[in-house]
C-alpha cells in the first residue's frame, strides 16, 4: 500500500484542484458543448462563437473532406459500424489491413488501439512485468512531466517493479540511474502537451551507451514532424530496438481516430494481443475510424502533407515573432502564457472567450502549482490575421489586468 501511495494520490489532487475547476466551469471555460461551423469555428451552448485556439488538430485534417469520405465509404462497404465482440475474439479484417498499412508507413510493427491512453494502459504494465525481457523486471523511470495517460499508471507499474520519477528532461539524472541499473526504461513525451520537447538525441545516446529502454508518447508530434509525418521520435529512432516503444494518438494531427503502438519485434504481438488489457478486452476501432485512418494515410503520402507542415511552421513563426519570443522557435505547436495564479489564467481565458477566442486555462494538476498558464495551440489552416487579432486582444487584456507578462513558457 505504501508503494502505491508514493505514486498515486487522487483524493489529494481532487481536494487541491476542484475549487479551480469549479471556477472554470462557472466561468464557461470548461465543459463546453459545441457545434462545428467549419474552418476551425465553433459555437457553444451559451451562443458564443469561437476561433479554436486549444485544438490538437494541428494540420487541420479534422475538416478534410477526404477523411470524412473515407469514414463514410468504410461503413458502407462493411455494412456495419463494428463487429460486436471483444477484439481478442474477432475483429474486422479491415482492421488488419489498416494495421499492415500503418506498419509499412512507420516501418515498424503497428497495433491500433481505441486511444493513445489505452495504448499506454496496455503497454506500460506489460513492460514493468518483464514479460518482454525473459522475466527480468526493469526499473521504470518517468519524466516528471510525462502525460497523465502515462503518469497515472505509475501505481500499477509499481505493483510489478520499482518506479522512479526524475526531473523534466533531466538527462544527467537518467544517466546516473543507467550507470547503476542494468535494465531501465525511460517513459516520456516527445513533444509535451504543455509545450517543450524531449532531448531525444541525448536520450538515444544513453540508449547506445547503456542499453536504455524507451517508451515515448509521440502524440503531439505525429504528422506534423518527420518525413511523411512519421513523428518526432522516429526522426532519431530509424529502427526500433526490442526495448523501445512509441505510442501516439491518431486523433490529433493525423486527423482520424484511435491510437497506435509502434514496436520493432513482431514476436511480441501475440503477447500484446492476449495480455494487453484495454487493447483487447474491449471493442476494436470501428469501421469509420479505420476508413478515416486509411484516407489520412493517403494524404500523408501526397504532396499535401509537406504543404500543411510548412503552413503550420509558418504560423508558429508568425506567432513567435509577434509575441517577441527570443531565440529559435520551438517546432511544437503548443504555447503557454504564464499567469500569476489559477484565478488569473481562468479570468484571462474567460475574457478571451468573450472576444471569440477559445483557449485553455491550465493549472494544477495539469501543470505545477507554481505555473498556471493559458495554453494556446496553433493550426496549419489558421489565417495569420486571426493569429494577429488574437495576440492583439491577449496583449490588451494582459495589460488591463497586469497579468505577469512573460514570454511563452515551455515546461
Amino acid at each position: 500500500m505504501n508503494n502505491i501511495k508514493t505514486h498515486s494520490n487522487i483524493s489529494k489532487v481532487h481536494e487541491t484542484s476542484s475549487p479551480h475547476w469549479n471556477i472554470a466551469r462557472r466561468s464557461r471555460t470548461s465543459q463546453l458543448s459545441v457545434t462545428v461551423n467549419g474552418g476551425n469555428s465553433l459555437t457553444d451552448q451559451h451562443g458564443r462563437d469561437f476561433i479554436h485556439f486549444c485544438t490538437t488538430s494541428y494540420l487541420g485534417l479534422d475538416y478534410a473532406p477526404e477523411i470524412q469520405q473515407g469514414a463514410i465509404k468504410a461503413i458502407q462497404e462493411q455494412a456495419t459500424l463494428r463487429v460486436a465482440c471483444s477484439r481478442n475474439r474477432c475483429r474486422l479484417a479491415l482492421l488488419d489491413n489498416y494495421q499492415n498499412a500503418l506498419s509499412d508507413h512507420f516501418n515498424a510493427q503497428a497495433l491500433v488501439t481505441l486511444s493513445c491512453s489505452s495504448a499506454s494502459a496496455a503497454m506500460l504494465p506489460l513492460l514493468a512485468s518483464g514479460i518482454f525481457n525473459d522475466g527480468i523486471k526493469p526499473l521504470m523511470v518517468f519524466d516528471r512531466f510525462a502525460h497523465y495517460s502515462m503518469n497515472h499508471l505509475k501505481a500499477l507499474c509499481a505493483e510489478e517493479t520499482s518506479v522512479l520519477t526524475i526531473g523534466h528532461n533531466d538527462v544527467i539524472a537518467l544517466e546516473d540511474i543507467c550507470k547503476t541499473n542494468q535494465h531501465v526504461i525511460y517513459v516520456a513525451d516527445s513533444f509535451y502537451s504543455m509545450g517543450g520537447i524531449s532531448p531525444i538525441n541525448e536520450i538515444v545516446s544513453l540508449q547506445s551507451k547503456y542499453g536504455l529502454g524507451l517508451f515515448y508518447d509521440d502524440s503531439h508530434a505525429m504528422s506534423i514532424s518527420g518525413a511523411y509525418g512519421t513523428g518526432y521520435a522516429r526522426s532519431f529512432l530509424t529502427e526500433l530496438p526490442e526495448n523501445t516503444f512509441i505510442v501516439a494518438s491518431l486523433a490529433k494531427a493525423f486527423g482520424a481516430s484511435g491510437g497506435v503502438i509502434l514496436y520493432g519485434d513482431k514476436k511480441i504481438t501475440p503477447v500484446i494481443e492476449q495480455y494487453g488489457g484495454p487493447v483487447n478486452w474491449s471493442q476494436s476501432l470501428n469501421a469509420a475510424g479505420i476508413g478515416a485512418g486509411m484516407a489520412s494515410l493517403a494524404i500523408h503520402h501526397s504532396e499535401l502533407l509537406p504543404q500543411l507542415q510548412k503552413k503550420l511552421s509558418d504560423n508558429i513563426h508568425h506567432f513567435d515573432e509577434l509575441r517577441g519570443t527570443r531565440g529559435e522557435s520551438s517546432p511544437s505547436p503548443v504555447r503557454l502564457i504564464r499567469c500569476s495564479s489559477a484565478e488569473e489564467c481562468i479570468w484571462l481565458s474567460t475574457k478571451l472567450a468573450e472576444e471569440g477566442f477559445l483557449t485553455s486555462p491550465v493549472f494544477f494538476p495539469v501543470v505545477p502549482k507554481s505555473s498556471p498558464a493559458i495554453r494556446i495551440t496553433l493550426r496549419a489552416d489558421m489565417k495569420k490575421e486571426q493569429i494577429s487579432a488574437f495576440l492583439a486582444k491577449l496583449n490588451s487584456l494582459m495589460t488591463e489586468r497586469e497579468v505577469l507578462n512573460e514570454k511563452p513558457v515551455n515546461f
